[in-house]
């Protein structure tokens, strides 16, 4: 059955207002990110001065500004996945740090070691073997992700992504077998988010148990400065891309 100008414009629609909310949602928590970081700043000078409970209390408001991040993610990626593994809100310089559509695990171990330097040895056992079993998630995870993108570059599929979009332009006819291959291949690409998501919020919250309260206020400072960080870079590259090329 054809599809109306009145639908495509309508699925359009959704379309765009699933990016604009995403991009709304992401910048206000962006602000709120650098609030938790000035937060952080102060109380890591003053740390051992700080009632355990306080910096537990502030260690729990942080991992739950978290929590909304992936909560709000999930939504969207139940509306459109594809929004989710290429944000409008990420530079370019952003996505090459994009690993089924978020951080590696593995990078939280690099930030734990060159943040937190008073670790004991049971700690130092505990997180070890932490990070051999996130090695070994990360790489049946990446299988799933090499299958993936095999997919998404056979040209079977490929054809049926282009024709699809053309149909929400309203420029021709959806088929059965269009539809059914691209929302089988989002399907697939939800199901791995979904689950690099699970791990990266498991090994972050498992690293979180590991360690005392005042070295989560250094591991979290951390975390919360290189993302800040990387965006601030991602900025700037495309500021200067857009004056060379201007």
């Amino acid at each position: 059955m054809p599809i109306s100008s009145g639908s495509s414009s309508s699925s359009k629609k959704r379309i765009d207002n699933n990016a604009e909310a995403f991009i709304s949602f992401f910048e206000t928590w962006l602000v709120r990110q650098e609030h938790y970081l000035d937060e952080l700043i102060s109380v890591e000078k003053h740390c051992h001065e700080s009632k355990e409970d306080d910096l537990k209390e502030l260690i729990s408001r942080i991992l739950a500004h978290y929590e909304e991040y992936y909560k709000e993610k999930s939504r969207i990626a139940q509306h459109n996945i594809f929004l989710v593994f290429s944000p409008p809100c990420f530079s370019s310089f952003e996505h090459t740090f994009l690993w089924a559509a978020g951080f590696k695990p593995g990078l939280a171990f690099r930030v734990l070691n060159g943040s937190v330097h008073d670790l004991s040895e049971e700690q130092v056992s505990r997180i070890n073997m932490l990070k051999q079993e996130t090695k070994v998630s990360e790489r049946v995870l990446n299988d799933e992700l090499a299958k993936l993108q095999e997919s998404v570059a056979s040209p079977p599929l490929v054809d049926a992504v282009r024709r699809r979009g053309r149909v929400v332009l309203g420029e021709e006819r959806a088929t059965g077998s269009d539809k059914s291959a691209v929302d089988r291949l989002g399907a697939e690409m939800e199901a791995v988010v979904a689950r690099g998501d699970l791990l990266r919020t498991n090994t972050v919250m498992k690293v979180v148990e590991i360690l005392t309260p005042v070295q989560n206020v250094k591991f979290l400072l951390a975390v919360a400065q290189l993302q800040l960080k990387t965006r601030k870079m991602g900025s700037q590259f495309a500021d200067a891309g857009k004056i060379k090329n201007g």
